[in-house]
Parts: C-alpha cells; structure tokens; sequence
C-alpha cells in the first residue's frame, strides 16, 4: 500500500463514496428554474462541497437578478424536497469494502462533506457510518469549502497533523480546501474532466484506478 505515511484517509461524500452528483444537478436545476434562473451540470460540479446558498448566489449574479433572503430560503427548501423525493442511493462500486479495509488496516477514517450532517446520516449506509472515527459536515463550520476550515476541524478531531491526512475528493473547491489544510489530496474524476482537478496531488480516472494506488 502506496500511503503508509498517512494515518488517516478523509473523504468527502458526494461523487466519491455516493453516486449522487446527478440528483444534486437536477434537484439545483428544478428548484431555481421556478425562478427564472437556470445552472448547467458544470456550475454545480465545479461548486461541489460548498455551502448550499453559494450556488444560488452565482445563479443569481450571474443572470443579474435580485436575490431576496425569503426567496433564498425557498429554493433550498424546493432543492431539498426535490432531492428528497428522488434521490436512490448508490455507491460507487467497491467503495464500501475499500474504507472497510482501510479501516483494518489502522487508518483513521473520516467524512468531510459539504452537506448538513442531517443528509450525511441518511445518505451514508449505517454500518459504514458508525465505523467513521469523524464526520464533519457544512453545516458544522463557518466557512464551506474552498476554505480549509472543515478538513483543519477533521484533523483537529482526530488529533492528528495535517500532513498525517490523505484527502479523497472530487471536485476542485474540495481539492482547493484540502490543499489550503496542508494536507496531500487525492482526486477522482468521476463528475468533472480530470483538467478540472488538476490542483491535486495525484488524479484517477476511476475508483478501480484509485483502489490499485491503493494496492487492492
């Protein structure tokens, strides 16, 4: 196994452990088209791990409308009912073995996810969830993703330095926050061009990549 160095192995949710970026589109997609204003699967790939409110914000600005607090708050809540009613849980083929293994072989293992930690309980199978030794979900610190706030907390939570923490992502504010913490990062192309990810220590292609770095 390529990372010895490392005593933990945080990763985030969407697009790497759950196959959920395309809800996450259509969901964002849905809600804000009910105002007049409309996002490509790119802007909310590349926007992956922030805080909810930043996607509409850029929607907004971007179309040069008005975004009131009231009109904020119904579209999160439109997203979130929508996501709810059609999301179908899918992980990424193999994934669950692979954070199982890890785990049995020493590593501390974390979940450092832009979603409220409410959506992390429900997304992320029970028995993989109670072996996290920590979860840090967006709404748990004030600044989301690109800023390091979340991955420091991770590390902080588990007593360990930074350069003690291999970070697995899939998109480039995650990457941006993994990097901003110190801490070396790993990333997947599974929703974006690998071009897109090029800010990360090392690239993949695929999970099946990924595992065999590993030394599955």
């Amino acid at each position: 196994m390529k990372i010895k160095k490392f005593k933990a192995v945080l990763f985030d949710m969407d697009g790497i452990i759950i196959d959920s970026m395309p809800y996450h589109y259509i969901s964002w997609f849905e809600a804000l088209k009910e105002q007049g204003v409309r996002v490509t699967p790119a802007d909310v790939f590349e926007m992956e791990g922030a805080k909810w409110d930043k996607v509409i914000k850029f929607a907004f600005k971007r179309d040069k409308k008005k975004l009131s607090a009231d009109i904020e708050r119904k579209i999160f809540s439109q997203r979130e009912e929508f996501f709810n009613k059609h999301f179908t849980r899918y992980l990424f083929e193999g994934i669950e073995d692979m954070i199982k293994r890890l785990k049995e072989k020493g590593f501390l293992i974390g979940l450092v996810t832009g979603s409220r930690l409410h959506e992390a309980k429900k997304m992320i199978p029970a028995d993989l969830y109670n072996i996290l030794d920590t979860v840090v979900a967006g709404n748990m610190v004030k600044k989301g993703k690109p800023h390091p706030d979340s991955y420091i907390l991770a590390a902080k939570n588990l007593k360990l330095k930074p350069s003690e923490c291999m970070v697995v992502e899939n998109a480039p504010y995650g990457i941006k926050a993994a990097k901003a913490a110190k801490m070396f990062c790993a990333a997947i192309a599974t929703s974006l061009p690998k071009d897109k990810l090029e800010q990360a220590d090392i690239v993949f292609d695929t999970h099946q990549d990924f595992y065999k770095y590993l030394g599955k």
